[in-house]
């Protein structure tokens, strides 16, 4: 069987998500993958990030990470994107690298790619599984494969219990997250063997 190419996509203002991130990446590699770590450009006036410590320090602790590109996604196999919430949407930043995939989508580069996605938010109701929700939108129209953890493996009835992918409060990353961030990984990998295989 082929190894599996993935790229790991995130957007991280506060540094939930590149933690998301940096453990998907790492089950990942365990699980046999050739993985790539990508951040989102950030695209907030310089003054509003320096303007907020954390957000400041955040965005520096990021800098050795390569901001994705194109050639990113047509290289993979498989994709992991994880973005904090913003009004039930996937953040503006995200969004904004998705709206300059139309060429891609176009020539049929992001069709039967393997893809799953993780949230976080301030609070437990604060729009995670819309977020995730909205991003498998898009991915519906690129014609890539949805890859859920669903209810599939116990960890997901120990994390909270979101069967679309793993979400969590800001900050709130634990072991049992990193569990289940591990697992939908795995799954990903897993998956994205057999489409290639």
């Amino acid at each position: 069987m082929s190894q599996v190419k993935l790229t790991v996509v995130f957007y991280s203002t506060y540094g939930t998500n590149h933690a998301i991130a940096q453990e998907a990446a790492r089950a990942a590699q365990e699980a046999g993958a050739e993985v790539r770590l990508r951040r989102i450009a950030e695209t907030a006036p310089k003054e509003v990030v320096e303007g907020q410590a954390a957000w400041k320090e955040q965005l520096a602790r990021m800098q050795d990470i390569p901001e994705v590109s194109h050639a990113d996604l047509e290289w993979a196999d498989a994709y992991f994107f994880s973005a904090p919430t913003r009004f039930g949407v996937p953040a503006s930043q995200m969004r904004a690298f998705i709206d300059t995939l139309g060429p891609l989508w176009q020539a049929g580069k992001l069709a039967g790619k393997a893809v799953t996605a993780t949230s976080s938010a301030q609070n437990p109701h604060g729009g995670q599984e819309a977020t995730i929700l909205s991003l498998y939108t898009t991915f519906m129209h690129w014609g890539a494969i949805i890859v859920a953890p669903g209810y599939a493996d116990p960890v997901k009835f120990e994390d909270g219990g979101n069967p679309y992918g793993f979400s969590t409060t800001a900050g709130g990353l634990d072991e049992t997250g990193r569990k289940s961030i591990a697992y939908q990984a795995r799954r990903l990998v897993q998956t994205a063997g057999k489409l290639i295989a």
